[in-house]
This record gives structure tokens, C-alpha cells and sequence, in this order.
């Protein structure tokens, strides 16, 4: 879960002052000297942490927020507006270009995800309408370009590469390409280093100048703290980057990237990697992400997944199923869709709270037994779980790889939503419409 360290300990210096009837201008000092700590804990740049501090303190220490009825309260809002602050109060979209094609680069150090995340990049802005492509100018890393093309492939995104040809003269044959076919958007893999170091940012340099895309990209690990920010910031000064992509947030993120970099560097931060599929990856909106760090969970951005990922024919089609008239096949679709929102561990990290499970183990694999199990089932079987005798519910759990136990525990699972499905319609005219409870 990201920021799971820090969220935990912010959470915990600011319940000890929720905890407070009365607050005093000491017991706020005390409770920032805690929340002082944290960030710094999480490698967060100090000069932001100290600015961050004194602001939250000036704000808090007021006599308007003291003499209130629920001033514990006040705070966490006070913080909670400062944090937004921090990371950019609002979210900063990408830009377009008046011409065709938009050409993004994207540059960054060895390691960060930057050729997956041209990947992810270009698989959003397909899904948007937008028919984008990608150009292979990372000569110098063994199989840089083959894992390009593999990354394309899985998407159906066209790849232009020309083999270890100077980057500026691929960079400019990729434009050509996409002019002839069509294509409205261009995203430029750049070559990393292990470091900073002058021959590169001269490439990138030339690059830049050939070719003037919409946008430059900084991406960086999420994981690598204050280091990340200071080479966003070395970045910068030699490009002029107009963004910044935090990969790996599914990870043991400490924070002091994503709060940090905006402050120091004074880029805002565009897109985040939330795992190691194409399709991990999610627009930076500060205030939501302000929220999940402070433990009070991302709504919005959980509602967005539940679009992107429920087939809205099939909603509608369940909405109007009784109890009864549900089968097997239903209970499939909405694992599958569940799977589609990134987990059952996804979806709990993004509720309010969440930050308070503490080191709970959540099994995202939970639901490969279920769905094996289904799978081995005829499509008559699925349809109507009644006719599942002992030889059937044998044969399927030998060809799903469990036991006859564990078929006999999905049907009663099933069998239990069923229940609960016709208790909750059986309510439907003085609750409204329900949804499925699965």
C-alpha cells in the first residue's frame, strides 16, 4: 500500500490531538513536532517539511481555529489543505500541440520504468480516442528497444526503431512515420544513465532541439526519496521538463518524492504507476492523493475505477435480475470486473481508514480459486448450480486443481449472495435501485 508508513504515523499524531477536547497553541506545537518527524522519516526534502510545518502551525495557532467547536478537526483540514498545496492544489493535464503529431519525451535515470511507462502512457491516451505510437531512441541498453516492441505488441501501438542509429535521426524519422500513418501522438523513450552525467543530457539536448515536443517528462522512481527530487531538479535545469511521472507508488513508497518534487522543482506531478500492468496508471490529483496519505481513502478515484471497469450493458442487465435468476456465470463477471479495478488490496487502500489496517495481510489472489473453479464448470453448470451432484462437483475440482471442498465452500458462497441478493430486492421499493452485492 504506498505512503503506508508515513500514512500510519501522521495518522497517529494527528488522532492525538483529535483526541484533545481542548486545544492549546502548545499541544498543536507538540503534535507538529510529530508530524515534523514523520516527513522527514519518509525522506521528505527538510526545507519542505520545515516550510510545511510553520505554515500548518501559523494557520492552526489561530484563536479562529482554537475557540471552534471541533478544533481537532480544524487541523487535520488545515493539514490536509497544506499537503494538497504541497503536491500542487490542483491537477495538471497534459497539453496539446496545434500541429500533428503531439510529441511527448520522456527522459529520466536507468531503472525508473521509463519504457513501460511510455507503454502505460500511450495505452491511456489510446483509450481516450487518441491513436498514439512510439519511438525506440534508447540505443545504449541491451534489449532496450525489443522491450519496446514487446510493450507496443501488448497494446497494439505501432513502435519505430531504427537500431542504434544516432537518437536524434530516429527521433526525426519516427515524426515522418507518424505524419504517413496517421498517427496523432508521438512518445519518445530516451536512454538513461545509473547517473547524471554531460553526454547524456547533450543527447537529450539535441533531441529536444530537433525535434521541440509538446512536452518533456521527467520520470522517477517513487521509491528514491530526496535523491529523485534533486535529479528532477538537475533535470530540469538542462531541459526545461514540463512534468513529472512517479512510477512504482504500488510499492513501499516512503513520500518524499511525490511531496517534495513540486516544491523544490516546481513541476507538477502529471501521472503515477500503480503496478506492473499496462494499464497501471492513474492521473496525479494532488488533493485525492493528500487524502489517501491522511488516511480519509480516495472515493472519487475508486468510483473513476468502477466506470472504467463495469460494462454498463451488464449492469443494467443484473440491476433487473431477481435473486433467484442469478447464476455462476454473473458471479464470474463480477470478479473479472473487480480484477479489472486492480484487486481487492486496490480497492481497500483507497477506503477511508485503510491506513489503520496496519499490517493485515489482503490476498489478491483470493479470487484464482474462485474463478478456476467456475471456469471448470460446463457453461449448463454455471447457469444452473443445481444440477452440481457429487460426481460433477469431483470432476470439476480435479479440473480446477482443488478439492471438493473448495467447490462445495463457492457454492455456498453463491449461494449466500443469492440470499442476500433477494433480501435487498425484496427492499427494493423503500430503499431504490440496488446493485449487486458482489
Amino acid at each position: 500500500m504506498a505512503f503506508e508508513g508515513l500514512s500510519q504515523k501522521l495518522s497517529g499524531a494527528l488522532s492525538k490531538l483529535t483526541s484533545r477536547g481542548k486545544l492549546t497553541e502548545q499541544t498543536v506545537k507538540e503534535g507538529m513536532r510529530e508530524v515534523r518527524l514523520a516527513l522527514l522519516e519518509a525522506d521528505v526534502n527538510y526545507m519542505v517539511v520545515k516550510d510545511f510545518c510553520k505554515k500548518v502551525t501559523e494557520r492552526c495557532v489561530g484563536q479562529k481555529v482554537l475557540d471552534s467547536l471541533s478544533p481537532a478537526q480544524q487541523v487535520i483540514k488545515i493539514v490536509n489543505e497544506e499537503m494538497t498545496a504541497l503536491m500542487g492544489t490542483e491537477h495538471s493535464r497534459l497539453t496539446w500541440s496545434s500541429s500533428v503529431p503531439t510529441i511527448y519525451m520522456l527522459c529520466g535515470l536507468q531503472g525508473a520504468g521509463k519504457t513501460t511507462m511510455c507503454g502505460k502512457l500511450a495505452n491511456h491516451l489510446k483509450k481516450q480516442g487518441k491513436k498514439p505510437m512510439l519511438a525506440a531512441c534508447d540505443i545504449y541498453r541491451p534489449a532496450a528497444i525489443k522491450q519496446l516492441e514487446v510493450v507496443g505488441s501488448q497494446i497494439d501501438v505501432p513502435v519505430y526503431q531504427n537500431g542504434t542509429q544516432d537518437p536524434v535521426k530516429t527521433a526525426k524519422e519516427a515524426i515522418e512515420y507518424a505524419h504517413h500513418y496517421g498517427r496523432d501522438v508521438l512518445i519518445i523513450d530516451t536512454a538513461g544513465r545509473l547517473h547524471i552525467d554531460e553526454a547524456l543530457m547533450e543527447e537529450l539536448r539535441r533531441i529536444k532541439a530537433e525535434i521541440k515536443p509538446q512536452e518533456i517528462l521527467f520520470t522517477v522512481d517513487a521509491m528514491t526519496g530526496q535523491d529523485a527530487v534533486n535529479v528532477a531538479k538537475t533535470f530540469d535545469e538542462n531541459l526545461g521538463i514540463d512534468g513529472v511521472i512517479l512510477t512504482k507508488l504500488d510499492g513501499d513508497t516512503r513520500g518524499g518524492a511525490a511531496l517534495s518534487i513540486k516544491a523544490v522543482v516546481g513541476k507538477p506531478i502529471k501521472f503515477c504507476g500503480i503496478g506492473e500492468k499496462l494499464s497501471d496508471i492513474e492521473l496525479f490529483h494532488p488533493d485525492r492523493m493528500a487524502s489517501r496519505i491522511l488516511g480519509m481513502g480516495d472515493v472519487m478515484t475508486l468510483i473513476e475505477k468502477a466506470q472504467d471497469a463495469f460494462d454498463e450493458k451488464d449492469v443494467e442487465r443484473l440491476s433487473h435480475k431477481k435473486g433467484q435468476d442469478l447464476t455462476l456465470e454473473d458471479f464470474l463477471a463480477q470478479m473479472q470486473q473487480m480484477k479489472k479495478m486492480g484487486g481487492i488490496s486496490s480497492m481497500i487502500s483507497m477506503l477511508p481508514g485503510a491506513n489503520r489496517l496496519g499490517d493485515v495481510e489482503i490476498d489478491d489472489d483470493a479470487m484464482k480459486k474462485p474463478e478456476a473453479i467456475i471456469r471448470s464448470m460446463t457453461p449448463r453448470e454455471r447457469r444452473n448450480p443445481g444440477i452440481l451432484n457429487a460426481s460433477r462437483r469431483k470432476r470439476i475440482a480435479a479440473g480446477s486443481g482443488t478439492t471438493v471442498q473448495d467447490v462445495n465452500a463457492l457454492i455456498r458462497q453463491f449461494d449466500q449472495a443469492k440470499s442476500m441478493m433477494k433480501q435487498m430486492m425484496s427492499r427494493k421499493g423503500k430503499f431504490g435501485k440496488m446493485r449487486m452485492p458482489f
